[in-house]
């Protein structure tokens, strides 16, 4: 783990980084995100704003997270990608494998408003030096109102329970959230979770109640996939970023509805992969699209931006919508846990599926 340290690293110094003084060099510069409705907001209020001010060209692709790939490409020397939107859970694992480059807290715009960016942000958005929190999102399911024409879910347990709610479930393949998600329902306390988590028995508790709905789950890779699982009537219920299942409510006319218990939240952030040849503009893009305004278009999808003078700008009628006002009824995800755990637990899940 590597948390910001204010270092001489000088790389703002290198720079001399302003929007406004920097080279206009026409190289091609690869960002990459999660895709579906969050994918195209990004594109709106970050990648194109940024084109159009600088005239410089963004290669924007899609990938389903994790560091596998990124780390790929930096130990073999041959970096494809250069600006990455990564959760939190793998940033704290790709900055402490050094996949990532540190990056200076002196690039961040000001707050429209004037207040110094590490005064504007909040402290979790800056806590990890690889890393510049763009998302406050949490990790929630929904289901389809047509699927339960009577009683409705709204717990977690419910997500567990196949006799009152038949039906496929839908979860993302990945050891993060499913785990947390098992012993919580098994009836693990939130405060407890990660210590419970960290021990064999407490692995092997979280495995068992997985078991129990196993046969009725669907594995799907990226968060786009989700939505379209509940619309299609490939899952009755879906595990999910909050925003992919407001988008498909708020601007496609969805039947779905959200539940909050137990809901996990923590940031997305911007990092720059180690050794990119175009760091300096990838620094340029990263202190842009995480100003005010381009923060605050992340309302668009119901994600709360991470900058109290983004904040000022979210249409009050969204509030209710967003994470923040949920936080009492879910946990934070532990990225540091995952940073330990990760990979060993990664590799159990993986097994599990297989039996």
């Amino acid at each position: 783990m590597k948390r910001f340290r204010n270092s001489s690293l000088g790389l703002a110094v290198v720079l001399g980084l302003t929007l406004g003084g920097v080279s206009q060099a026409k190289d091609e510069l690869t960002v990459v995100s999660f895709g579906g409705a969050y994918g195209a907001t990004q594109k709106k209020h970050q990648i194109d704003p940024y084109v159009a001010k600088t005239g410089k060209k963004i290669l924007f692709e899609n990938y389903t997270g994790g560091v596998a790939e990124l780390k790929a490409q930096v130990q073999s020397g041959n970096i494809q990608w250069d600006v990455v939107d990564v959760e939190t859970i793998d940033l704290e694992r790709a900055c402490s494998e050094g996949l990532l480059e540190a990056i200076p807290r002196n690039i961040l715009l000001p707050g429209a408003d004037g207040t110094p960016a590490e005064k504007d942000f909040i402290p979790e958005a800056l806590e990890n030096e690889c890393g510049v929190g763009e998302i406050v999102y949490s990790t929630i399911y929904a289901y389809n109102n047509k699927a339960f024409p009577g009683a409705k879910p709204t717990t977690l347990n419910d997500l567990f329970d196949l006799k009152k709610f038949p039906g496929k479930r839908a979860l993302r393949k990945r050891a993060q959230f499913n785990m947390e998600w098992a012993l919580l329902a098994d009836g693990v306390k939130p405060e407890d979770v990660y210590k419970v988590l960290k021990t064999p028995e407490g692995q092997a508790r979280a495995f068992a109640k997985l078991d129990t709905i196993k046969k009725d789950v669907v594995w799907f890779d990226s968060w786009s996939q989700a939505p379209q699982l509940l619309n299609d009537g490939g899952a009755v219920m879906v595990q999910s970023a909050n925003g992919r299942i407001f988008n498909a409510i708020k601007h496609e006319g969805k039947p779905f509805t959200i539940v909050w218990d137990g809901n996990m939240y923590d940031l997305g952030a911007w990092s720059i992969v180690k050794g990119t040849p175009k760091l300096k503009q990838a620094l340029e893009f990263v202190s842009f699209a995480t100003s005010t305004k381009a923060l605050a278009g992340f309302q668009d999808v119901a994600y709360g931006p991470p900058r109290k003078s983004s904040m000022a700008l979210v249409d009050k009628d969204i509030i209710a919508d967003l994470p923040t006002s949920h936080l009492k009824e879910g946990r934070r995800v532990d990225s540091v846990f995952w940073a330990d755990y990760g990979e060993s637990l990664g590799e159990k899940f993986n097994e599990w599926l297989l039996k």
